[in-house]
C-alpha cells in the first residue's frame, strides 16, 4: 500500500488514510437513504406505492453499488481521496423534471444518463474535459474554494436545523424559544411564519443544539492539532445525540432478499433506449428535446467534478506546477466510467461529492482514503440500518468546519481589480444560493465573459470560454427546471 499509494511522498499514513475514508464515508452516507427516496418519488407522487418501493430498494442496491464502484475506480486508478455517488441535484434533476415533468419512464430516464455517460468518456478521452478546466478564467478558478465553502456551510446548518425556512426572510434560524412550546390544539406550532407539528420543531431544535456542540468540538480538537477530529467530532456528536432523542435506529427499511429481487427486476440493465422514441410526432422535437437533457446532465455532472476537483484540490495544496489538479484527466475519466456503470445499476448521474473535503481535511492525500470510503459503502448492502443510526446532526458539523477552512481562499481574489473581484465573488455566491457548483461557475463565466467584452478585452478571452457560456445559456434557457 506504501509504495502503490505513495503514502511517504505524500506525507501521509495508513492511520490518517482510514480515518480520511471513514469521515468522507460518514459525511456521505445520508445518499444511502434520500437517492432512494428522491428517485422514487415521482411515483409516489403518483401513488403508485408498491412501484414506488420496488424503486426505492432497486435504487437502494444501485446506490451502495455505484458509489463502491466510483471510489473504488477512484483510488486505485486515479489514486486520489475522492470518493463518488449518485449527485444531489443531479438525482432531482432525473426524478423531478425528466420523470415527473417530461413523462419519460424511469428506465428511459436510465438511457439518457447512460448516453451521458458514454458522451463523458468520449470527451474525457479526447481531452475535451481537462481543455474546459483550462477555459475557466483565474478569477473564476480562485473563487471555487471559496464558493464550495460556502456551499458547504450551507448544507451542514441546512442538516443541522440552524438555518430553516422563512416565509418573510426565505430564510431564517430556528427559534430556539420554542423549546418547550407545547403547540396550539392541533399540535402544530408557528415559527418563521410557517407551520410545524410541535414535535419536529422540538426535534430540529435539538438537531441544532447537537450540531453546535459538535462544531465548537471539533473546533477545539482541531486547534489542539489531535489527529481524526473531524471523525471524533463526528461520533461525540452521535453519543450526545442520544439524550436528546436524535440517535436512534432509523425508520430506514432493509429486507436483503426483496430489495434484491426489486433491483434485478428494476434496476439491473433496464435501461430503456426504445422508449425514447415510442409515440413520437416529431422526430426532429424528440431528438433535440434528449440532447438537451443529456447536455443538461453533462454539463452540471462535468462543472460539479470540476469544481469539486478544483476547490478541494487548491485547499489540500494537490496540485501540479500549471496550478491543475493532480492526475485531473484519470479522475475525469473515473466520474465518466462511474456515471455509465451508474445507469446500468439503475441510479442517477455519479459524480464526485463535495462531502470528500471532509476526508481531506483529516490528512487524505491518496486513493487509500477513497479505497476506505467504496469498501464502507460496499458492505452498507448489509450495514445500512446501523450506519443510519448515525444522525445528520453529527455530521452537519463537519460540513460547517470544513465550510470555513474552505472559505479562507476568498483571500486570494484581487478585490481591487472589480473586472476580477465580480466574477469571482459571483462564483463563490451562486454556489450556495443556487444549491449548485456547476451554477456558479457558469454564472462566473458568463459575468467574466460579459465583463471582458464590455472592457474591450477580447483578445484575454478564450473561444472554448466563450462556447461554455454559450452551452450553459442554451441549458438556462430551455432547461430551467434542472
Amino acid at each position: 500500500m506504501n509504495r502503490y499509494f505513495q503514502l511517504d511522498e505524500n506525507g501521509t499514513n495508513v492511520r490518517t488514510e482510514v480515518f480520511a475514508g471513514f469521515t468522507t464515508f460518514f459525511a456521505m452516507a445520508y445518499i444511502l437513504v434520500v437517492n432512494p427516496q428522491i428517485l422514487s418519488a415521482p411515483f409516489v407522487i403518483r401513488e403508485q406505492t408498491e412501484y414506488a418501493a420496488q424503486i426505492a430498494n432497486g435504487v437502494f442496491f444501485a446506490t451502495c453499488l455505484i458509489a463502491f464502484f466510483g471510489s473504488f475506480l477512484m483510488a486505485v486508478y486515479a489514486r486520489l481521496p475522492f470518493a463518488q455517488a449518485p449527485g444531489m441535484g443531479l438525482n432531482a434533476f432525473f426524478a423531478y423534471t425528466v420523470v415527473l415533468g417530461m413523462g419519460y419512464s424511469y428506465q428511459e430516464a436510465l438511457a439518457m444518463v447512460f448516453i451521458s455517460g458514454v458522451l463523458f468518456i468520449v470527451i474525457t478521452a479526447i481531452g475535451f474535459r481537462e481543455a474546459c478546466i483550462r477555459a475557466i478564467p483565474a478569477p473564476v478558478k480562485t473563487a471555487i474554494t471559496a464558493g464550495i465553502g460556502l456551499f458547504l456551510a450551507l448544507i451542514g446548518l441546512e442538516n443541522a436545523s440552524i438555518v430553516v425556512s422563512n416565509g418573510a426572510t426565505f430564510v431564517g434560524m430556528i427559534d430556539f424559544s420554542l423549546w418547550n412550546h407545547t403547540g396550539d390544539a392541533a399540535g402544530m406550532v408557528m415559527a418563521g411564519g410557517l407551520k410545524y407539528p410541535v414535535e419536529d420543531y422540538h426535534r430540529m431544535i435539538a438537531s441544532a443544539l447537537v450540531a453546535l456542540i459538535g462544531l465548537v468540538v471539533t473546533a477545539a480538537l482541531f486547534a489542539r492539532r489531535i489527529r481524526g477530529s473531524i471523525f471524533i467530532g463526528i461520533l461525540v456528536s452521535t453519543l450526545v445525540g442520544i439524550p436528546f432523542g436524535l440517535t436512534t435506529f432509523h425508520d430506514f427499511s432493509f429486507n436483503p432478499g426483496q430489495q434484491m429481487r426489486d433491483f434485478w427486476e428494476v434496476s439491473f440493465f433496464q435501461m430503456d433506449f426504445s422508449g425514447l422514441f415510442k409515440n413520437v410526432s416529431s422526430p426532429v422535437e424528440v431528438i433535440l428535446t434528449l440532447a438537451m437533457i443529456v447536455i443538461s446532465f453533462s454539463l452540471v455532472d462535468m462543472f460539479d467534478t470540476v469544481g469539486t476537483l478544483l476547490g478541494t484540490a487548491r485547499q489540500a495544496n494537490m496540485l501540479d506546477e500549471n496550478g491543475e489538479p493532480l492526475r485531473m484527466k484519470e479522475a475525469m475519466m473515473c466520474d465518466a466510467v462511474a456515471t455509465t456503470v451508474g445507469a446500468c445499476v439503475g441510479s442517477s448521474t455519479a459524480t464526485v461529492f463535495v462531502e470528500s473535503s471532509t476526508g481531506i481535511a483529516e490528512g487524505g492525500r491518496t486513493g487509500l482514503t477513497a479505497l476506505v470510503t467504496s469498501l464502507l459503502f460496499l458492505a452498507a448492502l448489509v450495514t445500512a440500518p446501523f450506519i443510519t443510526v448515525i444522525p445528520t446532526a453529527a455530521t452537519a458539523p463537519a460540513l460547517i468546519f470544513v465550510g470555513v477552512l474552505m472559505m479562507g481562499a476568498i483571500r486570494e481574489v484581487d478585490f481591487s481589480d472589480v473586472t476580477a473581484a465580480i466574477p469571482a465573488c459571483i462564483t463563490a455566491i451562486f454556489m450556495p444560493f443556487t444549491y449548485s457548483i456547476a451554477n456558479g461557475i457558469a454564472f462566473g463565466l458568463i459575468t467574466y465573459v460579459l465583463i471582458q467584452l464590455l472592457m474591450g478585452r477580447m483578445k484575454r478571452i478564450r473561444f472554448l470560454t466563450v462556447v461554455l457560456c454559450l452551452l450553459f445559456v442554451l441549458r438556462f434557457a430551455f432547461m430551467v427546471r434542472g
